[in-house]
């Protein structure tokens, strides 16, 4: 996984985002326990959810508040293709991350990437950095730039 953080670190600082990578030592890879070591609310934690398009094959990216859900009329309406869940190893072959410790930033490949417009209400958001025990903080806008995701009503 040290290659998985290293990728985050080196994609924040080419995007000019600066970042410090913790390591929880307990695992983040739900919502609720990254809030729980990061000490803030469930909002505050970027959950990055993967869906694969069944038309074209390409991956795209939903980054959430931890307490949203996703409205996938709303994400296929945006992708103009029906969604499903993408496979675990796909998205490991194709983003170079596992499941739980999926960055928006510092992918193999790039990935269409859309985020919560919720996430920017906050000062502060926790995201994962590549292992399921590793997470960064960052102003909301300035993660939304450095992932490139574009900003949309896709919650519930």
């Amino acid at each position: 996984m040290a290659g998985s953080i290293e990728r985050v670190t080196k994609a924040a600082k080419e995007a000019g985002l600066e970042i410090e990578v913790k390591r929880m030592g307990a695992s983040t890879r739900t919502s609720q326990e990254a809030a729980a070591q990061c000490g803030c609310s469930v909002a505050q934690i970027v959950k990055s959810l993967i869906f694969q398009g069944e038309t074209s094959d390409g991956l795209y990216l939903f980054l959430m508040q931890g307490s949203s859900r996703l409205d996938l009329r709303k994400a296929e309406a945006l992708t103009g293709e029906p969604l499903k869940r993408a496979d675990p190893r796909l998205i490991r072959e194709r983003t170079g991350f596992a499941i739980g410790g999926v960055s928006p930033i510092g992918h193999m490949s790039a990935v269409k990437t859309y985020a919560e417009n919720g996430l920017l209400l906050h000062e502060t958001v926790w995201a994962a950095a590549g292992a399921h025990d590793a997470v960064f903080s960052a102003r909301p806008n300035t993660l939304v730039a450095a992932a490139r995701a574009t900003v949309a009503d896709i919650a519930e």
